[in-house]
């Protein structure tokens, strides 16, 4: 069986990656070395918890090899989407009509491809591959009629000089589109979209 002796500024690497390191999988390699070079649980506790005896002797030998930055590369792709083929014209679609929920996406997908997928792994799809996020909706008034805003300044100004002389109150209230906003307030898409 391999037996390492840890250098002390490796030891507290393995303490800080551990918990620091950003991807799951790296942490858990540091783990188990850490918990391999303090000695807290046997080699067949280290088995049954994470794996085989065959996962650990493959760690030590990547320690072995690269020390510490030998245990952080990924090796592993898994397997590639069945949705890349697809990707361009799901793209295409998409644009001219986002969607508002990741369910209805999943079956604008399943539709133009034939493909199911469950949310999750349309989600990641989605922000990944194609770069589409969830966007707010911004929402701009209806169309505006230049005559109409014309004769309300016509009649807005005398009452802002009487404010402006103290003989006047006035108070401005905007009105509010609620409709809009609980229709369509996220969308997967690329830049924000307004309506």
């Amino acid at each position: 069986m391999i037996r390492i002796e840890f250098s002390d500024a490796d030891k507290k690497a393995l303490h800080h990656e551990r918990f620091h390191h950003p991807h799951p999988r790296v942490q858990k390699k540091m783990e188990v070395l850490w918990l391999e070079e303090s000695r807290a649980v046997t080699r067949a506790d280290l088995s049954a918890g994470g794996g085989n005896g065959n996962t650990l002797v493959s760690y030590l030998h990547q320690y072995e090899q690269g020390g510490i930055e030998g245990l952080k590369p990924l090796n592993f792709c898994g397997q590639p989407s069945r949705l890349r083929p697809h990707q361009a014209a799901i793209e295409a679609h998409l644009r001219t009509h986002p969607p508002a929920t990741i369910k209805e996406a999943c079956a604008r997908i399943a539709d133009l491809t034939g493909i199911r997928r469950s949310p999750t792994q349309v989600s990641f799809f989605l922000k990944e591959h194609c770069g589409m996020k969830r966007l707010k909706t911004g929402v701009l008034p209806a169309k505006v009629d230049p005559l109409k805003q014309a004769e309300f300044k016509k009649t807005l100004e005398p009452k802002l000089a009487e404010a402006q002389c103290g003989k006047r109150v006035l108070f401005f209230v905007d009105a509010a589109h609620f409709v809009f906003g609980a229709f369509a307030c996220v969308l997967w898409c690329w830049t924000r979209v307004w309506i």
